[in-house]
């Protein structure tokens, strides 16, 4: 009798998904979030913007093949086991093209994985350009976001999303797509750097320069999102599907919600409000995907507007910091509202991996809400340690001279418009 052959795991359907979605979530930061973000600066600072968010995509990219990966997904030891992986992964010795990794994606090849989770790690940092954005020298932004991924990105991300990690593994903080580990902790990041380097110089006159760039941003952020969340799933597949609809639900009711607000408190909705508000249902979503269904995803989204567009709109005036793009905003609070929202409508009849309050679970509210102050307390913290250090050393503000002349030219020696005598 012949032997039986052994069956191969990896699945190619749920392989070419996860590698469609990988290409859908690098869309998201260029071109989506560099239009998206190079819409609303002025029209002297656009290339700056764009430069930032390319070049967040190769440093990241780099340096997730060569540490980052292994760091945040890899075994840690000792005790520093649940809060940081070890260096076995580096320069992707034994992730295998052939091979899933079971504790992550058992039916898709471990590279596939890791390119799919460097995306992820590519658009963080960049979402924390929003708040810094027109008075960051570029060799600052450089080191700030090699600096952020080593000690902040890596760390949180182990700790949420690693098989060993302590607030995920051992917690059970359920955050499907991100919302601690990407939202959260770049809309912090972002608030962090913002009130470091003080208001920008000419901020009493007219900034945004291109509002068909916003909304072309956010529409490419908007499809890009489907990777994000669907692919989250690592399967082709129901839950992938559920993701998928959630995403899209919530999104439209958040965009409709801003409208109305701006309708209600201005008497005008505007394009770049519901724009905004695509974008914070995107972020509030985007933990609970994998875990509600499309009633929890309707409150989630019209309820994100409601909280994002008063943090703009009333808090952020009143208390004069500077958050350029309004990323924290629209990140964090974003983010928090939708991994507490996690703890509230999350559904075992959607995924049997966790259930809310109004399922059954009051506890699961607790949880997240650990996880939303680990994130807090962690990335506030070492963000303002990395900003101290880098200003300390080769300055992290821009010269006044030169933020007035435009971040194009004296960052560049570029133009993105031909100025005509």
């Amino acid at each position: 009798m012949g032997t039986t052959p052994p069956v191969n795991p990896i699945n190619s359907g749920d392989t070419a998904w996860v590698l469609v979605s990988s290409a859908l979530v690098l869309l998201m930061t260029a071109p989506g979030l560099a239009l998206f973000y190079g819409g609303m600066v002025r029209r002297k600072n656009i290339l700056s913007v764009l430069m930032q968010c390319f070049m967040c995509l190769a440093i990241v990219s780099v340096l997730w093949v060569v540490y980052g990966y292994s760091l945040a997904f890899g075994k840690g030891s000792g005790i520093l086991e649940p809060f940081i992986g070890g260096l076995q992964w580096f320069m992707l010795k034994g992730v295998d093209i052939n091979t899933p990794n079971p504790d992550y994606a058992p039916t898709i090849p471990h590279q596939a994985y890791m390119i799919f989770q460097m995306m992820f790690a590519v658009i963080t940092p960049a979402l924390v350009i929003g708040s810094f954005a027109e008075r960051v020298k570029f060799s600052a932004f450089v080191w700030f976001t090699v600096l952020w991924l080593t000690f902040v990105y890596c760390p949180i991300c182990h700790m949420v999303w690693s098989s060993d990690g302590l607030a995920g593994h051992s917690w059970g903080a359920l955050d499907f797509a991100g919302g601690t580990v990407v939202h959260m902790n770049a809309g912090l990041a972002g608030l962090v750097t913002a009130l470091f380097l003080g208001r920008r110089i000419g901020t009493d006159r007219p900034g945004m320069h291109n509002v068909p760039y916003v909304m072309i941003g956010a529409s490419l952020l908007w499809f890009g999102w489907f990777g994000f969340n669907a692919g989250s799933a690592v399967s082709a597949g129901g839950l992938a599907t559920s993701a998928f609809v959630v995403t899209h639900t919530a999104t439209a009711a958040a965009a409709i919600s801003w409208a109305l607000c701006e309708w209600i408190f201005t008497g005008k909705p505007t394009m770049v409000g519901a724009a905004s508000g695509a974008v914070a249902g995107l972020v509030a979503i985007t933990p609970a995907s994998g875990f509600v269904n499309v009633g929890g995803a309707l409150w989630i989204g019209f309820l994100v507007s409601v909280f994002c567009y008063s943090m703009v709109s009333f808090v952020k005036p009143k208390f004069r910091y500077d958050d350029t793009l309004d990323a924290f905003g629209v990140h964090f609070i974003g983010g928090t509202w939708g991994a507490l929202a996690t703890g509230l409508f999350a559904v075992k009849a959607i995924n049997a991996a966790g259930s809310g309050l109004f399922d059954g679970n009051p506890g699961q509210l607790l949880i997240q809400a650990k996880a939303c102050l680990l994130t807090i307390v962690y990335c506030g913290i070492v963000t303002w340690l990395i900003c101290l250090v880098i200003d300390k050393t080769i300055g992290m503000r821009t010269t006044p001279e030169d933020e007035i002349l435009g971040l194009d030219i004296s960052q560049h020696h570029e133009r993105a418009y031909t100025i005509i005598d």
